[in-house]
């Protein structure tokens, strides 16, 4: 059973519930003062405690999506992200493997409700291979928008995240959904993944010396797989990038770095430099170069300002990132041609609810500074 099956929760629910109960009617019977006894509670305490705590920390993985498999929480993750094999027939860039509805979308057909498909990416140049989740609004279905091509979005987790936790938990295919209908955004293709591509390292978009070169796969190759597949637009003006946490922190520095692909980045909750800590490991390799590109704020001072938009959200209470956010908005609006807009809440933490408060409103920030050309 995985790390986020229900049935997995629930075994550990009814342990704790079973050690608690059992605690309680032997109890008395352990009420001696001989090692035995001694023993017997300390034992029951112990198994109850370790019950209890890993009840709540399965609920916990399944609500805020920190990991995705027993070999992914215990840093045993197998795949690496790499393919060696780029001939020619061995699946082109972008292969799709599934699809799905949107839930809750009131229709069954794709035209009606749109679809998300499964697909695995690999990168041309990088040889970086990850999954990731695609979702295309109705329009792209109906045959009076069979020749138009629509704007692209690409959407981060934070680190370690999972996939699937912007679907369920985020909901960005059906906010996207129902925005459209309403008339509040255009029709966007939603590419949903993880910026850990090479788990279980977190690369935090970097270029990693003689390592995987995550930066340039999401600059670079990402954007030609999906447009190998899709009928997504190709100009500068077409596409955009939104994350939270790490991923917003990715999606910033990507749209900083490379506007001539990403017109428009959202950091939701976002941090501003790359931390250095034993999921990252040395990422710079002594190259000081390497290391001012991946600082936003050395970025924002000493690099010439690039035509993009910038959107960041945080909150005067509950989260770490405020007063950072609030620098860095001032000093992006010393610099032309860059846009810096935000999202400001009285009060939020790290986590899902407070994105979910943010993602409408976001999605039509979006919406209004990419084209489908």
């Amino acid at each position: 059973m995985g790390l986020t099956s229900n049935k997995v929760l629930a075994l550990a629910v009814v342990s704790g519930v079973l050690l608690f109960v059992g605690t309680v009617w032997l109890w008395p019977r352990l009420a001696g003062r001989n090692w035995r006894a001694v023993l017997g509670r300390t034992g029951l305490l112990l198994a109850t405690q370790l019950a209890v705590f890993a009840a709540v920390a399965l609920a916990a993985n399944q609500a805020f999506g920190f990991y995705a498999s027993w070999a992914d929480l215990f840093g045993r993750e197998t795949g690496q992200g790499v393919v060696v094999d780029h001939s020619a027939g061995a699946g082109g860039p972008l292969r799709v493997v599934g699809e799905r509805r949107v839930r809750q979308a009131g229709g069954a057909r794709p035209e009606d409700g749109g679809q998300i498909q499964s697909v695995r990416i690999v990168g041309r140049t990088t040889r970086i291979a990850t999954p990731a989740e695609v979702y295309l609004p109705p329009e792209y279905f109906q045959p009076r928008y069979r020749t138009r091509t629509f704007p692209a979005a690409v959407v981060l987790t934070g680190y370690p995240g999972t996939t699937e936790a912007l679907v369920s938990k985020l909901h960005y295919p059906r906010t996207a959904l129902d925005l459209a209908r309403d008339g509040r955004m255009q029709p966007m293709v939603l590419v949903m993944l993880r910026p850990t591509v090479a788990p279980p390292r977190d690369t935090e978009c970097v270029d990693v010396p003689g390592g995987p070169q995550t930066e340039s796969f999401f600059a670079e190759d990402l954007p030609e797989a999906v447009l190998s597949r899709y009928r997504v637009g190709r100009g500068a003006g077409s596409w955009g990038i939104v994350g939270n946490s790490t991923g917003g922190y990715c999606a910033l520095k990507l749209a900083l770095h490379h506007p001539g692909v990403y017109a428009a980045g959202v950091g939701l909750s976002a941090y501003y430099d790359a931390p250095s800590d034993p999921t990252t490991g040395d990422l710079f390799h002594g190259d000081e170069g390497l290391r001012n590109r991946a600082d936003l704020w050395w970025c924002i001072k000493n690099m010439p300002a690039p035509a993009t938009s910038l959107l960041v959200t945080s909150s005067k209470s509950g989260e770490t990132n405020y007063k950072d956010t609030l620098k860095f908005i001032e000093r992006v609006k010393e610099k032309k041609p860059t846009r810096i807009s935000s999202i400001i809440l009285e009060r939020g933490g790290h986590n899902f609810n407070t994105w979910r408060r943010e993602i409408p409103a976001m999605l039509q920030w979006l919406s209004g500074r990419l084209d489908g050309r």
